[in-house]
């Protein structure tokens, strides 16, 4: 069948949209940004379209669903204000597309509630969008799901950073609830399956696992699979779920604004009461993932770095960097209009161009940015604290990047290795030949746009290492901005392009701090403690050079 998949850039439909090719079916994936898609092999192959599309904009739509057999709903508002509205109005939008272009299934996932209470604002806006597409009058499959095992998945992410960083926790009443998780696979397992249904089928689903344990016991649980020493709970009746959430925004890489929903469908049990879904698709083979298995195959994703899709790949509809129609792009010459600040530093590298751009590529995450720690990780904290995503979202892989993956705070808006003029997209009309760029837009709150670009140049017997940041602020506070904090760009900029080079260059055994020095003046002693510090860069970098 020809399957249009909405959300293809998120955690769901980012992992949906390739078992549907590879079973056999023609994939039409509708995003926002198509540029996102194209460092994924899978997305470069038949039977895989992408085409440009927003669920809140109705001519798209009615191209997205023309010919299309089925229609698979994977998008959510969580982080946006006025989240229900914009979620309605989507919804509305979809669905007349769907009708009007002769869709005869359509597929959503959203979340099990228990009725006769009153739900809150995340679970009632999921249940109204289920409720819509019901009423469409096209054939809809509404499959329910509580929480979410899998490597890279919010709620999986929330579960392991709250049980690994906390021996001892503050538990509020909300973790005695009883919960039925549900491992990714077996999401997958029956989205996918859902192509199939009869015509007559338009109702709602629960899908659940084996297990029905307590959000206690579900820490308790991951501790044990993942070799944890046992931990101690101290039961807070006070602790409330926006309380928790703040608690979780400080604790774990899930921001706020994604922990709130999470915390929210935890306020009441969420147990599936009934599983008829299994008498349409046939359960998995070898049957549903116990809660166990689902904690050791993420762990294990991980710890192989073969996370397919994060929670953080898929940003926010307004992002605190989604520029203007009248910003000004990184690429656009001095006159395109506007205030623009910028810091620019180059530095000539022993190394070769091919050794520098794997230092480059590997920044972030756990391996950090090469300079004044204390720095970034103040400015994290900052952003955590108003509300941003802050330092900790970390990265999908640990060796590989591509076109929007989140980087701790930013986004990879471009990501180029050894490209030319044909491998130049409209936002870098001056890629030279050979030429490395990894382009990353910050998604922090500021009173402004900000990018950081990172250029090597091949050059005989090494090459060129070229930084550049670029701020574009917003009204006077965006302008106070930037000089408040152009002081410390000396520490952190200057010691990110000095160390990025330095590493390469030990990684690769050139220039001058690869050869030991053994005087015992001032400037050698300062020689020796800038080249431990290289050292200890060089070997975060190590595994990705084969030195």
């Amino acid at each position: 069948m020809k399957c249009v998949v909405t959300g293809a850039t998120g955690y769901i439909g980012g992992r949906l949209a390739p078992r549907l090719a590879a079973e056999g079916h023609e994939v039409r994936c509708v995003v926002r940004t198509p540029a996102k898609m194209k460092d994924i092999p899978w997305a470069q192959q038949d039977p895989v379209e992408i085409v440009a599309g927003d669920v809140l904009d109705e001519d798209s739509m009615r191209a997205a669903c023309a010919g299309a057999d089925v229609l698979f709903y994977l998008v959510h508002s969580l982080s946006e204000s006025g989240f229900a509205e914009v979620d309605r109005h989507a919804a509305l939008i979809t669905a007349q597309a769907a009708r009007d272009a002769g869709i005869r299934r359509v597929v959503y996932l959203g979340g099990i509630h228990p009725s006769g209470v009153e739900l809150s604002e995340h679970l009632a806006s999921r249940a109204e969008v289920g409720e819509i597409f019901l009423r469409s009058g096209v054939p809809t499959a509404v499959l329910q799901a509580a929480v979410i095992l899998g490597s890279g998945s919010a709620s999986f992410e929330m579960l392991r950073y709250l049980t690994e960083r906390l021996p001892v926790m503050l538990t509020p009443s909300w973790v005695h609830h009883r919960v039925q998780p549900i491992a990714i696979r077996d999401v997958l397992h029956y989205l996918a399956g859902a192509v199939d249904l009869p015509s007559d089928v338009n109702r709602t689903f629960d899908i659940g696992g084996p297990d029905v344990l307590t959000y206690l016991q579900m820490m308790e649980g991951f501790a044990d699979v993942a070799g944890l020493p046992p931990r101690r709970m101290l039961p807070v009746p006070v602790l409330t779920p926006r309380l928790s959430s703040h608690w979780v925004n400080l604790v774990t890489p899930v921001p706020r604004s994604t922990a709130v929903p999470l915390i929210d469908s935890l306020v009441h049990e969420v147990v599936a009461d009934e599983h008829d879904i299994d008498d349409h698709v046939a359960p998995p083979e070898g049957g549903l993932t116990s809660f166990r298995r689902a904690v050791e195959l993420a762990l294990t994703r991980i710890r192989e770095g073969q996370v397919e899709t994060r929670w953080s790949g898929a940003n926010a509809r307004y992002a605190p960097s989604d520029p203007l129609p009248s910003d000004p792009l990184p690429s656009d010459p001095e006159w395109a209009g506007g205030t623009v600040y910028t810091d620019v530093r180059e530095r000539p590298a022993a190394a070769t161009a091919e050794t520098l751009w794997q230092v480059v590529v590997g920044i972030g995450g756990n391996r950090g940015w090469y300079s004044f720690p204390m720095g970034w990780w103040a400015r994290g904290v900052i952003d955590r604290l108003v509300g941003g995503v802050g330092l900790r979202r970390g990265r999908r892989d640990e060796d590989t990047l591509k076109v929007g993956d989140a980087l701790d705070w930013w986004r990879v808006e471009e990501c180029i290795e050894g490209g030319g003029q044909d491998d130049a997209s409209p936002s870098v009309p001056d890629l030279e030949d050979g030429e490395y760029l990894l382009r990353l837009r910050a998604e922090m709150k500021a009173p402004g746009l900000a990018w950081l670009e990172l250029r090597i140049a091949p050059r005989p017997g090494g090459s060129l290492y070229r930084q550049r940041a670029i701020f574009l602020p917003r009204g006077l506070a965006g302008h106070a901005y930037w000089w408040v904090i152009a002081p410390f760009h000396v520490l952190v900029f200057g010691g990110m392009e000095r160390r990025i080079v330095a590493a390469a260059e030990l990684a690769e055994g050139s220039g001058p701090l690869a050869a030991p020095d053994g005087g015992h003046g001032p400037v050698a002693v300062w020689r020796r403690r800038r080249r431990d510090r290289a050292l200890r860069d060089a070997e975060k970098a190590r595994s990705r050079v084969g030195a």
